[in-house]
């Protein structure tokens, strides 16, 4: 039987890859239905707890998290950012990847690129652990915020980036805010497949922030599709319990306990 892994690596060039971001187990059950690859992604820093970027979420942060989605999954493959710190150096890397892996069962880890770090996650790879790689702007790594590979060199220097990753042993690599350009490039040159966020329609598939897509976040960059103004209709419906509750409509007969009157 084909695994998770492999089953990815064979829709290059021939499905599209959908992609999406959760942190607990009821939206993980409802992404597994739909989704090839289901990401814990270290953006629960600015989604869930509001800090200004993800440099302050620790492993045990994503652990958490992990064991919460990894209940509402049963097909999609599981991926789980390695939070900003947790792999500085091979052993360290080593380590947190095997105790991830260890504590929360997922599939595979996602390691953004400084450029450098080739050899940990040919190291992790040797040791039977899948890496997805990442590239163009990566949270971790990079301040300012700009498009990525603009240029001829800069879009030359992107694909070796990605050619090492690959040869690193990854079976995917994201690339997030990657010129239109560069990313057809990239993607045309690489086995594995590329994972689109804000780098257009040439990737092999896509991946957004649910948070995003779903309009409660109150993050729209312009990579970003609302498919659903979700805050308007939690706030209608809270709207309605405040009125009942006040008017006192609720709790009515019918939602007591043990016919109570």
């Amino acid at each position: 039987m084909i695994n998770k892994i492999q089953n990815i690596i064979n829709k290059k060039n021939k499905s599209k890859i959908v992609s999406l971001t959760a942190y607990s187990k009821n939206v993980a059950k409802i992404l597994d239905k739909y989704c090839d690859i289901v990401l814990v992604g270290d953006s629960l820093a600015n989604v869930l707890y509001g800090l200004n970027n993800t440099h302050k979420i620790n492993l045990e942060n994503m652990i958490q998290h992990t064991l919460s989605v990894k209940k509402g999954i049963k097909k999609s493959l599981l991926v789980v950012d390695m939070p900003k710190g947790s792999y500085r150096n091979l052993n360290l890397a080593k380590k947190n990847a095997k105790l991830l892996i260890r504590k929360t069962k997922c599939d595979a880890i996602k390691i953004e690129s400084n450029k450098k770090n080739f050899k940990i996650i040919r190291s992790l790879v040797k040791h039977k652990i899948p890496v997805m790689g990442h590239i163009g702007f990566t949270p971790q790594f990079k301040k300012k915020f700009k498009i990525q590979g603009d240029t001829k060199n800069e879009a030359k220097k992107l694909l070796k980036e990605a050619k090492d990753i690959e040869k690193a042993g990854a079976f995917s690599i994201v690339l997030e805010c990657v010129n239109s350009s560069a990313s057809k490039l990239i993607t045309n040159s690489l086995k594995i497949p590329t994972i689109g966020i804000g780098s257009s329609i040439h990737c092999d598939g896509q991946i957004l922030v649910t948070d995003d897509m779903l309009g409660i976040s109150g993050f729209y960059p312009k990579f970003v599709k609302k498919y659903l103004s979700l805050d308007r209709i939690i706030e209608k419906a809270i709207k309605k319990y405040t009125r009942d509750v006040k008017l006192n409509r609720f709790p009515s007969k019918k939602n007591y306990l043990n016919g109570s009157k």
